[in-house]
């Protein structure tokens, strides 16, 4: 018996050991990388700068090593974000050691609207003379779309390009909730508000129906636009060969020019040697937009002593501190505060990528920008989406620009109470009982159901709250209240859809923005200032691994399905009344 416990505590110790040095280990190795990230780079003559876009692009790049990190291989792999990407581009343009770009873009892991940034952007550069090549083993929709921007298109003989439309698909839980004997307590304004319907209906409502094929068909109809202009191919002909999925076959879609050419990748090398003065035996010069981001030419420092302040407010809203991947009641107010009192600040661009979420928070942010609006020029730029919540926060700008494919509007409010207490009495034996000194001192408990007044009185605080944001975008549209209810009512619009109904100002990206507020602030010359300010990685690491490093392993094993996860994370975290958009809708 003495020896088994001698062994078993010499393994204990063994296991405590190792978890110990692997944790002094892992800081290193972040440490190293961090470190490294300071070293300059240097481009070489006649380098091309290589875009591979598929990882999840964020409209502003993380300073936090475990986003990239790979849990077991211990792999890194760096994934700048839109604000480097496009910066890299415009730099890459007048670089005389970048000859031009090669677009490896097989998918493209972004939202539509940051995809039409970065083809937006390529459309520039191809303005100065430089060639943009695009080739892969085969295109998705999106990477055919981006891709199309080039100066030629290849594909490899046994590749194929799914261009197939678009399709808008959400995922329900009425049967899940059914078979668990729990109740999902809904109260809404707005027959669109579609964010709760997973939760009621195991199908789309026939509104939700209406206004989703209605976004898709817009967005679709952009993409169609720019693809018919860059490669010279009328919009009919392109929905004719989605409907028949004709480019499935590289053959076919050289005949229908939707690519240049089929080539193996050795030939597409003997072509870029080409394009970039290369002889044969030379090796071709590639250049990354994270090692890109290391060069002097890169980091080349504006003179300039006034500021533009770009916020960058980034996912669901919600309580809390916030950070890169969700809009806290405090990151984004500190930020806006921040800007406001910099006298170097002469305009501000608050860049929203936000599907909504708490309508205090929302209001919150709301009165920031109020008051930042009124001692300086504050344009607001959408990116994938600004929805609900994240329309709310932007109403108040004095201009705002979405792109085409941006998701906006959804200008509703809900709530949403679990009943748990048949889930918990049949399926778990657990009953409840107790005592109150108030008749509704059980106000919102969920387990047990709302009493016709208690419904009553989320539903009053829901009205409440739906006024006051109609109210709010009309005051900051210059809109009848009326008018606002009507295109409300959380309903959902594209971009180009907003413009028509007077949402939005302009149709353009980031970039749009911020000349923009430069044009409003009457300046010519300015740096870019970004906000929040991100944590130093150090300290991030050190947070990650005291809170967040179990969920950094469970987002990558679990891949494109963690949003599933932090579907039910969110529930949890998000106060009784919200302002969000239509619940994790895919457009693919």
């Amino acid at each position: 018996m003495g020896q088994f416990f001698k062994f078993t505590l010499a393994s204990i110790l063994g296991v405590f050991l190792a978890i110990f040095l692997s944790f002094f280990l892992m800081i290193g190795i972040m440490g190293a990388i961090v470190a490294s990230g300071d070293e300059e780079v240097v481009v070489k003559e006649h380098s091309i700068l290589r875009l591979n876009l598929d990882y999840a692009i964020q409209d502003r790049g993380s300073n936090d090593p475990f986003s990239n990190f790979k849990p077991g291989s211990f792999d890194m792999k760096e994934t700048p974000g839109l604000d480097m990407i496009l910066k890299s581009i415009k730099k890459a343009t007048t670089d005389p050691n970048i000859d031009g770009v090669y677009l490896n873009a097989a998918s493209v892991a972004a939202g539509a609207a940051q995809t039409e940034e970065i083809r937006d952007a390529l459309k520039e550069f191809k303005k100065s003379g430089k060639f943009v090549i695009a080739y892969t083993e085969g295109y998705d929709l999106k990477g055919y779309y981006l891709s199309s921007v080039a100066d030629e298109v290849y594909v490899h003989p046994e590749g194929m390009i799914l261009f197939k439309g678009l399709n808008a698909e959400v995922m329900f839980f009425k049967g899940t909730l059914e078979k668990l004997d729990i109740d999902m307590q809904i109260i809404r304004h707005g027959k669109f508000k579609a964010a709760v319907e997973p939760f009621l209906l195991d199908k789309m409502s026939d509104a939700n129906r209406e206004q989703t094929t209605a976004l898709i068909s817009s967005i679709w109809g952009d993409f169609l636009n720019q693809i018919s202009e860059s490669r010279q191919i009328s919009v009919e002909e392109l929905n004719k060969t989605a409907d028949k999925l004709l480019v499935e076959d590289p053959l076919k879609a050289l005949e229908l020019k939707f690519i240049d050419g089929i080539k193996y990748p050795d030939e597409v090398t003997a072509l870029l040697k080409e394009k970039s003065s290369k002889a044969e035996d030379e090796d071709l010069e590639f250049i990354n937009v994270s090692k890109y981001s290391k060069t002097a030419y890169y980091k080349t420092k504006e003179t300039a002593k006034d500021r533009i302040a770009v916020i960058y407010a980034n996912g669901e809203i919600k309580g809390g501190e916030g950070d890169d991947s969700y809009i806290g009641e405090e990151n984004i107010t500190k930020a806006l505060i921040k800007a406001r009192e910099d006298k170097k600040v002469k305009a501000i661009v608050l860049r929203v990528n936000s599907p909504g979420g708490s309508a205090l928070v929302s209001d919150l942010i709301w009165r920031e920008v109020v008051l930042t609006k009124a001692e300086k020029p504050v344009v607001v730029s959408m990116g994938d989406v600004a929805a609900s919540g994240g329309y709310y926060i932007s109403c108040a700008a004095d201009y705002i620009y979405a792109d085409p494919t941006t998701i906006t509007g959804s200008i509703g409010v809900f709530g949403m109470i679990p009943n748990t207490g048949k889930f918990m009495t049949k399926k778990l034996g657990v009953t409840f009982d107790g005592a109150m000194t108030n008749e509704n001192a059980d106000f919102m408990t969920i387990n047990k159901a709302l009493s016709p007044y208690q419904r009553q009185m989320i539903q009053n605080s829901v009205e409440r709250v739906y006024d006051h944001f109609i109210s709010k975008v009309a005051k900051g549209r210059g809109m009848a209240k009326a008018d606002v209810d009507r295109i409300g009512q959380g309903r959902v619009w594209s971009g180009t859809q907003a413009i028509e109904i007077g949402l939005v100002d302009e149709l353009g990206g980031l970039r749009n923005a911020i000349s923009k507020a430069a044009e409003l602030a009457e300046i010519d010359t300015y740096k870019i200032k970004s906000l929040p300010v991100q944590k130093d990685p150090f300290q991030k690491i050190m947070d990650d691994i005291m809170g967040e490093s179990t969920s950094v392993a469970i987002k990558y094993y679990l891949g494109e399905n963690y949003k599933y996860v932090k579907m039910f994370e969110n529930i949890e975290d998000r106060h009784t009344i919200q302002a969000r958009m239509p619940f994790e809708m895919t457009i693919e």
